[in-house]
């Protein structure tokens, strides 16, 4: 076993002083950890174009051609090759001189990627957390045979391969719900539309002081458990049953029911569709739609079209932190086409969950086996 220190050689990068103009607009392309992709970069990827004066003048660097690139802060843990030369931020540390007869540096790419959680977890700093290059350099590398290294990195980018292609397939299928909307309610989008406050029965928020949480049980979520139709208990605060008893008075929770994010990412709606017990911040409103004029899930997708969401940003508050008012979602303005057809799209959004259900269960297998092949191969 070989410590990556004792392998190659280590260069730090530098930012040009954006004061000086003639350190820009030069032929090095200059990057940042926005870049690094895993994979191998070219001049496609600058975010900046910097001189040769820039060059001798300041801390940037020339990185040679295929060397290794890692983030260490602002993205750490992410790598890159580069195919060409190129200069880099002081938040990429580039390895080089590395003996290409004995090491594969895809395979190297790799090991490093396997190593992100631990980078995470030395990270140091009190605004921007980076990690040094010690933590880099003593990472341990498994010293196995070339042709070995090359089947490793095959290996690992095939599974690479199918997991983007899964991500590509929840995509598509997202897209093909909104397709199918736009298909069957676009055309009435000029016509007669109603106040949200008309088609929910309940419109609030959830709890405004901090409940007392426990070590274990029943999930209190944020904000960030709210992504668009999903919403993820793998809470990080839970509270008792006898506080959950208590909030439930105010957000009855129910299948249908819809939460909206306020604050931050907001106007990102998900419906409730299991029936289990939870309670959530303030930063989320509560829509209990009234089922005898309105679908959960054409009121969802209704929320994100294009007209609604232009209503969220025209009625958010606030600079620092943007917030959609609870007055502000009673007014928002929607059309109201017919629950028969309202249901037809709902059947057929049903159709499509099934789809995604079935790709995300073979994405979670493929991620499972990606972790367990990086445990294997690199400890």
């Amino acid at each position: 076993m070989a410590k990556l220190g004792e392998i190659c050689a280590f260069q730090s990068g530098g930012t040009p002083s954006k004061n000086k103009p003639e350190y820009f607009g030069g032929e090095i392309p200059w990057i940042s950890t926005t870049a690094l992709n895993g994979g191998k970069i070219n001049e496609a990827d600058a975010v900046a174009w910097i001189t040769p004066k820039a060059i001798r003048e300041s801390a940037a660097k020339i990185v040679p051609a295929n060397s290794i690139m890692i983030g260490t802060r602002v993205g750490i843990g992410k790598v890159a090759i580069n195919t060409v030369e190129m200069s880099t931020s002081q938040d990429v540390i580039s390895l080089i001189n590395i003996d290409e007869d004995k090491w594969y540096k895809p395979y190297l790419c790799k090991l490093l990627l396997s190593k992100k959680d631990y980078f995470n977890s030395q990270a140091r700093g009190a605004t921007i957390k980076g990690i040094k290059i010690d933590v880099v350099a003593n990472i341990d590398v498994p010293e196995i045979d070339y042709t070995t290294q090359r089947k490793v990195a095959a290996t690992l980018n095939k599974i690479d391969t199918l997991i983007f292609l899964r991500k590509q397939q929840l995509a598509k299928l997202d897209e093909l719900v909104k397709a199918r909307f736009v298909e069957m309610f676009g055309d009435i989008s000029n016509s007669r539309k109603v106040p949200m406050q008309d088609v929910c029965k309940i419109i609030t928020d959830g709890t405004h002081q901090p409940p007392k949480f426990v070590l274990s049980g029943i999930p209190f979520l944020f904000v960030s458990n709210i992504v668009t139709n999903e919403i993820h208990y793998d809470a990080e605060k839970f509270i008792s049953e006898e506080t959950y008893n208590e909030l439930i008075k105010r957000t009855p929770i129910e299948v249908g029911d819809v939460l909206l994010s306020t604050v931050g990412s907001y106007g990102h709606p998900a419906v409730v569709k299991e029936n289990k017990p939870f309670c959530f911040q303030r930063h989320i409103a509560y829509l209990k739609p009234n089922n005898s004029v309105v679908n959960s899930e054409y009121l969802r997708c209704a929320i994100l079209s294009t007209d609604l969401q232009r209503q969220i940003d025209e009625s958010v508050k606030g600079i620092a932190q943007k917030t959609l008012n609870l007055s502000e979602i009673r007014k928002l303005r929607l059309p109201l086409p017919s629950l028969s057809l309202q249901n037809q799209f709902a059947a057929f959004v049903e159709r499509i969950d099934q789809q995604k259900q079935t790709v995300q269960q073979s994405l979670e297998k493929l991620e499972l086996m990606k972790k367990a092949l990086m445990q294997e191969y690199f400890g």
